[in-house]
């Protein structure tokens, strides 16, 4: 089983706990407007590679992971290649890899059961999903993304049922996904996870513009300046607040 993959990363930082081999997967069919990775869109790009393919790229550098690292398949939307995932992960199980999935849960459908029972299998080899949530109002995230968001809240949700534990992903993109009533809305629906094991709320930066410039892409924020940390770290205590209320009431 070969999947389609966009690029790897032999030291990530920045996907998942510890070091990380991250595997950029190709294939995106969200369309959202801060994206950075506009390239991983098109499901037919990328280079085919088998799974033990990786996994020998992964054993070239294997010490570097050892302390609380691991493996990180990211996108594009991995999850739009399970069967590729499933046999990557099975592989990285028997050498006791730490694995992660970075989603944005879009692929959901609960009515799919062919697809959903092979989700189900991934998820036993499954360690963490980091979930980013574009936004939590049903109208705005399809005008930041192009698709609804309800089966990404879904997928949550299944992800808490799989007890598979999930970090959450925001960013904060001025004028689109800073409003305090929205943030305080997602941190009300991720404080009923029993799943929640952390929350990243990351500033909205500009550094794609160039790659959308020499692919003779249109950026729709070109004109929307970056969003300071501080500003970031305010927002995240909004979410913390929402959190901290649903947490409250379910204890009663």
């Amino acid at each position: 089983m070969k999947g389609r993959i966009h690029s790897l990363e032999s030291f990530g930082t920045v996907d998942g706990p510890g070091v990380r081999y991250v595997v950029f997967c190709q294939g995106c069919p969200m369309r959202c407007a801060y994206c950075h990775n506009p390239d991983t869109w098109p499901i037919d790009g990328g280079t085919e590679m088998e799974p033990s393919y990786i996994m020998e790229q992964y054993e070239r550098n294997k010490s570097f992971y050892a302390n609380g690292g691991g493996l990180t398949v990211t996108g594009g939307e991995p999850l739009l290649q399970v069967d590729f995932l499933i046999e990557l992960f099975t592989l990285a199980k028997e050498d006791n890899v730490h694995t992660c999935i970075d989603t944005s849960g879009i692929t959901f459908k609960p009515g799919n059961t062919a697809y959903i029972a092979k989700l189900d299998k991934l998820m036993e080899l499954t360690d963490l999903v980091m979930l980013d949530i574009k936004h939590i109002d049903p109208q705005k995230h399809k005008e930041l993304t192009s698709q609804p968001n309800d089966g990404i809240l879904a997928f949550a949700k299944y992800l808490e049922e799989k007890n598979v534990p999930i970090w959450i992903r925001h960013v904060v993109v001025p004028t689109i996904t800073d409003d305090d009533k929205y943030l305080f809305e997602l941190g009300y629906f991720i404080g009923q996870l029993s799943n929640l094991k952390a929350l990243d709320v990351l500033p909205y930066h500009d550094m794609a513009k160039p790659k959308y410039e020499n692919l003779g892409m249109d950026y729709k924020l070109k004109d929307l300046p970056p969003l300071d940390k501080s500003v970031a770290l305010e927002k995240k205590k909004v979410i913390l607040e929402g959190i901290k209320k649903r947490r409250s009431e379910m204890s009663k």
